[in-house]
């Protein structure tokens, strides 16, 4: 859930930076990469190891010099702070573009990865969602590492491993979510113990692999990444997702989905609530992404404070889902 968020929201800036960004149109920028290939770009000329192994060319050094320069201008100036290709400038650490948010994606990498941990060791083995949790578990594992790959070096294929993994991850919550909150997970035959799944399993399952893979094919057959429909898609998956979530949390009054198998529509758990305060803090956590704003110091911007504010829920959501294992719906009752 968590993750579809940060997907959904990321995305808005970024259509607005890759249209129009006007710090490397620019004469003084394009004149100062120029000149700076030309008295520094020669065959003999060599990088630092961090900017060696973090991929970075003699040209991509030179629009990093200038647009430190140009920005060092602005800022003594009290003028306008420019962005270039898309992004704010950042003071690049040890190679990487943006270390703030690399730091904090690790972060969440990290969260999940104790969030797996949780699920393996408190949720019960026999559990129906379990395989499904982890399963979401470690494509966010995948996901949030792609993100610190991304944020360390912006290149086209680091760009489509960020994508692709963070469409994985709000496709597969959506599946898992549909399945957890309309029953419709594999159970086991009580009379020879094997996995049945029924029709809507097996149908909601081939669209979903169908939708996926229509995703990144047409996002990798094209010859300019499209930002619009990557940003329609999220935007439409995201959203059905967290709707579908608020259903849990309806009041008694209003039982439209019955939340666990053994007890009836009316049962609402005392937790339900947590699906709306997690709701509500995570939203108010994306009004960081459209309040965006230069970074302070050249460190930390909109998008880094996004990235610290949503690992700690991370950890809130596996605790609710735990929690939610570990309800007395899931038990049959005994005869």
């Amino acid at each position: 859930m968590l993750r579809a968020y940060r997907w959904v929201l990321a995305t808005l800036p970024f259509l607005v930076f890759v249209v129009a960004s006007s710090g490397d149109r620019s004469s003084n920028f394009q004149n100062c990469v120029s000149a700076c290939y030309g008295d520094h770009c020669h065959p003999q000329t060599t990088l630092s190891l961090a900017l060696r192994l973090t991929r970075w060319t003699c040209t991509d050094d030179c629009k990093y010099q200038c647009m430190h320069m140009l920005t060092d201008i602005a800022i003594h100036g009290s003028s306008t702070i420019h962005q270039y290709h898309g992004k704010w400038p950042f003071w690049r650490l040890f190679g990487m573009q943006e270390p703030a948010s690399v730091a904090f994606s690790l972060w969440n990498m990290y969260y999940h990865i104790q969030g797996w941990r949780q699920i393996r060791s408190r949720m019960p083995s026999n559990h129906p969602m379990r395989s499904y949790y982890l399963t979401w578990a470690i494509v966010s594992i995948n996901a949030w590492l792609w993100s610190a790959v991304f944020h360390t070096r912006d290149l086209p294929n680091t760009e489509k491993l960020d994508y692709f993994s963070a469409a994985l991850v709000i496709l597969y919550s959506l599946y898992h979510t549909v399945l957890r909150l309309f029953n419709q997970y594999p159970t086991r035959s009580r009379e020879d113990g094997r996995i049945q799944r029924t029709p809507v399993h097996l149908i909601w399952s081939s669209i979903c692999i169908v939708a996926y893979l229509a995703h990144i094919t047409y996002l990798s057959i094209l010859p300019r990444f499209d930002y619009t429909y990557n940003m329609a898609f999220n935007l439409t998956v995201g959203i059905t997702h967290n709707l579908l979530w608020l259903l849990y949390a309806l009041p008694v009054s209003l039982p439209l989905i019955q939340r666990f198998p053994f007890k009836s529509k009316t049962y609402r758990p005392p937790y339900a609530s947590k699906v709306v305060a997690f709701v509500a803090l995570t939203t108010a956590a994306t009004a960081l992404e459209l309040f965006d704003f230069p970074p302070w110091g050249r460190i930390i911007d909109a998008h880094a404070l996004w990235h610290l504010s949503t690992a700690p829920l991370a950890k809130f959501w596996y605790d609710f889902l735990i929690k939610d294992s570990l309800d007395d719906g899931w038990r049959e009752p005994k005869r």
